[in-house]
This record gives structure tokens, sequence and C-alpha cells, in this order.
């Protein structure tokens, strides 16, 4: 037989009506009672009535959308075409920011118990399996933006052939001691996937086998946050070298900006003296004339809508793993246009 709220509450010790409330998240339950419920509720593997849980919201469906930094300017652009798509379906959004791991171990934790949302958009970065586990169990669609995971449905780019082709244009421009910044991103311990910024450097690191320049680990710096701060910090030091690079492949915008930012206030001329390369075309990248990899931010994230959408509606979907196309889009700070106006 199926559990029921009644087993939870007789396990957990606890009335109908506090299990009904940890479920529906009500603040009014003491964090040690909640603990007990929600220990229950795991150990018996109850899985709550979908359709009462529907009828409660009026029958208006919720997709949860977590994101790693809502200051991301990447991650706000991935959050329009989820929003649009939603709109246009007639569904809820709900947005939780994880900015520590604390919060994410709390808020998946919820999440993953069948309460809050009806399905799942995780935006860079995979929850643990033993959270993906419950969000099965409990029959809840997760679908994933700007990661390729096979354990569930994803959409994505070639990180790899984005790193290829920025740094290949460095290349092709006479270049031959670029420098690449990676961006890294305190993702909660044991999440699957490959990070997009490793994988712009295995792209880079290609580039530089094919044209024969032995890969220099001193040239590959580590920048923490998409932020044009650390950008900065991590071009400080890259340009500090006593071999200094003549060219940066940043694996974000912002990042990039950052780099544009310190080495003007060096005195560097960009692009004579630095050349500089970013990834994502987010909408700062064309007003500062960056020669940027551009990714389909938006139709990520409408493409990930649609398939949470159609999984929530009990559609099979065929093509749950989608990898969307990589373009360069040339402009000032490589030198490029200069190059090409002088021919």
């Amino acid at each position: 037989m199926p559990v029921t709220i009644y087993d939870v509450a007789n396990a957990a010790g606890v009335g109908i009506s506090t299990v009904s409330r940890v479920l529906n998240e009500n603040t009014n339950v003491r964090q040690e009672t909640r603990t007990r419920v929600l220990d229950a509720i795991e150990a018996l593997g109850y899985k709550p009535n979908i359709s009462a849980r529907n009828l409660s919201r009026s029958h208006i469906r919720t997709v949860g959308v977590v994101l790693s930094y809502l200051t991301s300017p990447f991650q706000v652009a991935v959050l329009q075409g989820i929003e649009r798509f939603l709109a246009q379906a007639g569904l809820d959004l709900t947005i939780f920011s994880l900015e520590s791991p604390k919060r994410r171990e709390t808020l998946l934790e919820n999440l993953s118990h069948g309460r809050r949302c009806d399905g799942l958009i995780v935006v860079s970065f995979t929850p643990q399996e033993r959270f993906l586990q419950r969000f099965q169990r409990y029959h809840i669609p997760v679908v994933i933006a700007d990661f390729a995971d096979e354990r569930v449905p994803s959409v994505f780019v070639d990180n790899v052939e984005g790193g290829y082709l920025a740094t290949k244009h460095l290349l092709r421009l006479g270049h031959t001691r670029i420098g690449y910044i990676l961006d890294h991103i305190d993702l909660p311990n044991g999440s699957g996937g490959n990070e997009p910024g490793a994988d712009r450097q295995r792209g880079y690191q290609q580039a530089l086998e094919e044209a024969g320049i032995p890969f220099d680990p001193k040239l590959v710096l580590e920048s923490g946050l998409h932020s044009r701060e650390k950008g900065a910090e991590a071009a400080a030091r890259l340009l500090a070298q006593a071999e200094r690079p003549t060219a940066i492949f940043a694996a974000s915008d912002m990042i990039a900006l950052g780099v544009m930012e310190y080495a003007r206030l060096q005195g560097l001329n960009i692009p004579k003296e630095l050349a500089v390369v970013g990834f994502d075309d987010i909408e700062l990248a064309s007003f500062a004339g960056l020669t940027t990899v551009r990714q389909p931010m938006q139709e990520m994230g409408r493409q990930a809508a649609e398939i949470v959408t159609r999984l929530m509606d009990g559609e099979k979907v065929v093509r749950t793993s989608r990898q969307l196309p990589v373009e360069l889009v040339i402009r000032e700070s490589c030198g490029a246009l200069l190059v090409a106006e002088r021919g």
C-alpha cells in the first residue's frame, strides 16, 4: 500500500496538520519538528498528492528556476528566455538565487521533497545525485541550462568549440603568447556536469596544440566570479609577468571587461598592446567593442522552459539533450577590424 500522510505523521510523532504545514512551507513550525517530518518523509518515501497540491494553487502550476548568481548578466539573460516562455504558457515562475553553499543545501532539501514547484530549471550547475533521485521520486522534472549532464535533460553550448574559436582567432592575428582567465563558480560538492569554463580551456589548449605552441600553465589563471573586479585582479597578475601575454581570452564578457579596464588604467592600448576576447556577448560587450564568442543565452532559457513544461504535461520528449551553436563576433578589442581596414 502507498505511504500516506498519516504514516508520516505517526513516524514523526506529530499530527497530519503539522505534516501539511511542512509540505506547504508554512513557517509556523519549529525547526526541530520540521526536521523530524522531513526525515520521516525521506525514510518512508512519501509522495505528496500532486493533484491536491495543484488544486491548492488554483490550478496554476509553478516552475522554479535556481540560479547560481542572480547578478550574472549571463544568467539574467537565460532567465529572460525562461520567463517569456512560461508567461506565454500561463505558468508561474519562482526564482531562487543560491549565493551560499548553506542556502543551496537548505533550498535543494526543501525543493527535492516535492514542495514549492512542479518543475525545476537549474542554471549553471547540477544538483547532487541524492537530490536528483528525490526529484524523480516526487515526479518533479528537472532541466539543466548551461551544463551538459547525461542524467537529466539539459540545454547547453559547445564550450570547447567556443574556446577553440576564440584562441584560433587570436593565433591568426599573430599572437603566440595568449593568456586565459578561467571563471570559477563555487559549486555544491558532488555536483555533476561539465564546468563551462573548464571546457573553454580545453578548446584554448586544442588551438594552441594545433598551432604547435606549447601550453604554458602560467598563462592560465582563475578569476573567481563573473565580475569586472575579478577580471581586473586576474589581469594584474597576468600582465605583471616578466614575459606578459599580448592577448587574453576570458571565460566571460564580465571578466574580459575587467581586463580591458585594468589594461587601460595601466596605459596599455587596446588592441595594439593587448588584444582581448570574451565569451557570452552580453549587451555591454557591443558598447565596449569587445570581440567575444556569442552563445544564445535567451534561447537556452526558452528551450529549457519548453522541455520542463512538456515533461510536466506528461509528454515524452525525444530530444532532451540540446546543444546550441556558438559564434565568434569580431569587434575592435582584438584589432581584427583595424587589420581589415588597413587591408
